[in-house]
């Protein structure tokens, strides 16, 4: 399927906005409100799942899908069954960075596109083993404050990138948007 008119994101995040951008996908941003802190499913999978849907269903209200075709997506990251969500502080920052050295962290994506021809829905998982973290790295990290917005305040782009010692799955759905399953639909 050829995309003919470009999707609306509704969100706001930089890095989806980035990640369609260099997969040459037309697109207009636009975020939407939803309450994840209201949400208490502790499986990784069923929290990132019912987040996607809960902003799907305040963008579907808010945009519907019938002129421009809705993508909306949310990230979660899972440490030895633990739901690692967005830092709230430069401690708890620091806590969920020291949880993720030296471990297995499954980073789990889940969108939804709509447009008049078809619906997706997807969630995908990208795992990776990281080598412990260097100390100096790790305080240099915590002190620039771009772990600030992202889940777990990871970034397999940025600062953990040296300490991957294994990946499985795709840098995309790490990194907030499964782009390749969606331009396979597209």
């Amino acid at each position: 399927m050829i995309q003919t008119t470009p999707l609306r994101l509704a969100s706001a995040s930089l890095t989806r906005a980035q990640l369609l951008r260099d997969a040459g996908i037309a697109f207009v941003q636009e975020g939407v409100d939803f309450d994840e802190d209201a949400l208490t499913y502790t499986d990784a999978k069923s929290f990132v799942y019912h987040a996607t849907l809960g902003k799907y269903e305040v963008a579907l209200r808010q945009f519907g899908y019938e002129r421009m075709p809705l993508l909306v997506a949310d990230t979660v990251i899972s440490v030895a069954g633990e739901i690692i969500r967005k830092a709230h502080s430069l401690e708890e920052a620091r806590r969920i960075l020291l949880l993720q050295s030296g471990s297995t962290v499954s980073i789990m994506t889940c969108m939804i596109y709509r447009s008049t021809a078809f619906e997706l829905i997807d969630l995908s998982t990208t795992n990776y083993q990281f080598r412990p973290f260097d100390e100096d790295d790790l305080e240099a990290y915590l002190q620039s404050g771009t772990w600030q917005g992202k889940a777990g305040a990871c970034m397999v782009e940025g600062f953990c990138k040296p300490y991957i010692q294994m990946v499985e799955g795709f840098e995309s759905c790490a990194m907030g948007l499964s782009v390749e399953v969606l331009q396979s639909y597209m």
